[in-house]
């Protein structure tokens, strides 16, 4: 395999895997934005030979997955011609199913939302009243032209089995355990459709808002870096958009709505854990003997922080979610820190605010890390995942 060194994933001069150099150009070249990569730079950044991306770029034009974007400055010889993603030639489709609300939304390759629909949901009534309920949100939101999307990623109250797309025993949820979600949908649907944790949504649309900073009208993390954005580096210099969007390495993504959960960005991707049950964020202890959880435990952070919540302390449900968090990052040793979900949306300024306090008190490093507001939202999310195979990250 030959590495190249841009970012962090090398190309392969083998036909066997020629899918897998597509979907690597792809990415790039999403995270390069409207101004797109010259044919030179996308060689040195995979590793590939320049007549290997030759051949790439012209099978992705034939595609329509790319189009020339202009010409480079010449610095001497003959300027440079600049590729870029063509985002709406694809589409997917992103549900959000909360306990009480469904959202659905469909995204361009580059994840900018094109069409969204939400309305109530009543999780309670039964898998197939929800199954229901998102084949008419997926109508809802459908490509006028009939262009049928890419797959539908579905983000779901945890816990659940990802791989085998089954929901397991959902808090509160008992007739949930073991229905074939995805399976299901798939036969209703007729297209992909992939399952995964409404937290895990959470963390990968987190990541998805640093790659629309390349993008107009894209939502970029508000806390980004101003340079950065505008693709300038430390000195002021000019570099290219990928390195700049590319995002955090590792962040968690704190969720905060009817439930409590975490979502875990690690190492550029999510990790789910060998069950898919990381990132349980919400039931652990933080006051031995506390008040009691829907789970059956006493104390967990979940019961003390939406306690707070439902007194109309906010300040205190803040610090109580800051408290859990600084375990968490004291564990995992993350760069950021991510708000989301209806209460955080509520009181943003609130919960930013008591987080950060309780990480500055408790921090052990004076580089502690960024806490902000996630930028978009768990539908979008689920088809961030969705999207996940065009760009060669697994679903």
């Amino acid at each position: 395999m030959n590495r190249g060194s841009g970012d962090g994933r090398g190309g392969v001069n083998l036909p066997a895997l020629r899918g897998y150099n597509e979907a690597l150009m792809l990415d790039l070249l999403r995270g390069a934005g409207p101004a797109g990569l010259g044919r030179a730079e996308l060689a040195a950044r995979t590793g590939l030979t320049p007549q290997a991306v030759s051949k790439i770029t012209a099978r992705l034009g034939a595609d329509g997955l790319v189009a020339e974007a202009g010409r480079a400055a010449s610095t001497g010889g003959k300027p440079r011609t600049l590729l870029r993603l063509v985002p709406d030639v694809h589409h997917a489709v992103g549900v959000h199913l909360d306990r009480d609300e469904l959202r659905a939304v469909r995204v361009d390759l580059a994840g900018r939302v094109v069409a969204e629909t939400s309305g109530p949901l009543d999780f309670g009534a039964g898998p197939e009243a929800v199954v229901e309920a998102v084949v008419r949100a997926v109508a809802r939101v459908e490509d006028p032209a009939g262009l049928p999307p890419l797959g539908v990623g579905v983000a779901a109250p945890g816990p659940l089995d990802h791989r085998a797309g089954t929901m397991g025993r959902v808090t509160g949820y008992p007739s949930w355990k073991g229905f074939p979600l995805r399976g299901v949908l798939q036969g209703r649907l007729g297209m992909p459709v992939l399952l995964d944790k409404d937290t895990n949504a959470g963390a990968a649309a987190a990541a998805g808002a640093w790659l629309l900073a390349a993008w107009p009208d894209g939502d970029a993390d508000a806390d980004m870096d101003a340079d950065a954005v505008a693709g300038r580096d430390a000195d002021g210099g000019p570099y290219a958009y990928a390195d700049a969007v590319r995002g955090p390495r590792t962040c968690v993504y704190l969720h905060v709505g009817t439930g409590l959960g975490a979502g875990l960005w690690l190492g550029g991707g999510v990790y789910r854990g060998e069950r898919s049950a990381a990132g349980e964020f919400g039931h652990q202890v933080i006051l031995l003997d506390g008040p009691p959880c829907r789970c059956g435990a006493r104390g967990c952070v979940e019961a003390l922080c939406l306690g707070a919540v439902a007194r109309g302390d906010l300040p205190e449900a803040a610090r109580i979610l800051g408290e859990a968090a600084a375990n968490l990052v004291a564990l995992l040793d993350v760069d950021r820190v991510l708000l989301g979900g209806r209460v955080v949306a509520a009181a943003p300024d609130v919960f930013v605010a008591g987080v950060g306090a309780v990480l500055a008190a408790r921090a052990l490093d004076p580089a502690r890390p960024v806490v902000a507001l996630a930028g978009a939202g768990v539908a979008e999310g689920a088809a961030e995942l969705a999207l996940g195979p065009v760009f060669g990250r697994a679903g």
